[in-house]
């Protein structure tokens, strides 16, 4: 006998709910043999990672820093969702993140030191935009040349993070900074400060936008033509063209709006968390909300959720480096494993396991 897969008629729903919460388990059951290879005790490793943040002697202090670090992951997942429910693959998000970073913090510095309210919301505009335009340049040469989105927003992150370095160590460079690479602190600016709305809440606008954006995704979505065009193109691309959808001003939707939320979510970033222009501001939440969307299976309340999932175990892994002396590399692949476990379990969607007799050989 001989285990083999058969298709399903229809997906299975009941798959569909259970595979991502299958694929934390199995994540943590594989994470925990891959510290208990680095000779940590698993269960601690775990339980350190998962149960400190919520429920630690230290709670009070990280269970703000959810939403400080969920924000950005959920504002880019959701942005990202839209395109690959469509079939729209922006593998680029960190490169829109970086951009529309860079475009705030250069409305920021341009009216420093000026303390008017209008600041903020240049800055907004700017992010936005600056996001937004970088998504462009995959979506015009698809249309245009018929190039993949996929490589071309890729190599765009590389473009990005040296434009993050040329900055960082050229124009916006502090000329207050005694030479060292880096801007001025936007945190030290109170008209461009992405501050607490509640002192130490971790609630700020960033978090608020995030908020916003799953709502509107949701409503898009579950209540708007272009939310069914979106769905239809990436269930049923030729039924689309058959509905009249037009591929290309979706391909242009698609990744406006994720670049545009990418950007925004550099933005809430540069002028809260991380404060300045830096040669090491980016930290990968671009590649990390291709997680998060996958594991909320591109609806907006998932992305909600996995995203504070995802922001747990940065939480969680930064407190497992401190406390247990585990490896930053061995945080980065646990993550890594949600998205590789949670792909390997969908299978299961349109997929049943079936016993059958091994075939004879002549």
């Amino acid at each position: 006998m001989r285990l083999h897969l058969e298709k399903r008629p229809q997906p299975s729903r009941r798959w569909t709910d259970l595979s991502p919460l299958l694929a934390v388990v199995i994540t943590m059951l594989a994470g925990g043999a891959l510290f208990a290879l680095l000779g940590k005790n698993p269960v601690e490793a775990i339980s350190t990672i998962f149960w400190e943040p919520l429920f630690g002697e230290f709670a009070f202090y990280y269970r703000p820093q959810l939403l400080i670090k969920g924000a950005p992951l959920i504002l880019i997942a959701i942005g990202l969702s839209l395109g690959f429910r469509a079939g729209v693959w922006n593998i680029g998000a960190e490169g829109q993140y970086i951009v529309g970073a860079l475009s705030g913090a250069g409305v920021a510095l341009a009216f420093y030191p000026l303390d008017a309210w209008v600041v903020f919301p240049l800055m907004i505009m700017a992010g936005a935009l600056g996001g937004w335009a970088w998504g462009m340049i995959p979506a015009l040469l698809k249309l245009r040349f018929g190039t993949n989105e996929i490589l071309v927003s890729l190599m765009l992150v590389y473009v990005a993070e040296q434009l993050l370095a040329a900055m960082a160590l050229g124009p916006m460079k502090n000329p207050d900074g005694m030479g060292f690479p880096g801007s001025r602190n936007l945190q030290e600016y109170p008209a461009a400060h992405n501050a607490d709305l509640i002192a130490a809440s971790g609630l700020h606008w960033g978090v608020v936008a995030a908020t916003v954006a799953v709502i509107l995704a949701y409503i898009l979505l579950g209540r708007h033509v272009l939310g069914y065009q979106i769905r239809l193109s990436g269930e049923a691309p030729r039924a689309a063209r058959f509905a009249g959808v037009n591929p290309g001003r979706l391909i242009l939707f698609c990744l406006g709006a994720s670049g545009a939320l990418a950007g925004l979510a550099g933005m809430f970033e540069i002028s809260g968390p991380a404060g300045q222009v830096s040669i090491d501001f980016n930290v990968g939440y671009g590649f990390t909300a291709i997680i998060v969307a996958f594991l909320g299976r591109l609806h907006p309340v998932g992305i909600a959720l996995a995203g504070l999932l995802m922001a747990l175990t940065y939480i969680g892994g930064e407190i497992a480096q401190g406390n247990l002396g585990l490896p930053a590399a061995a945080i980065q692949m646990f993550q890594g494993m949600l998205l590789f476990f949670l792909l390997a379990v969908d299978v299961l969607t349109n997929y049943r396991l079936r016993l059958a007799p091994r075939p004879e050989t002549a």
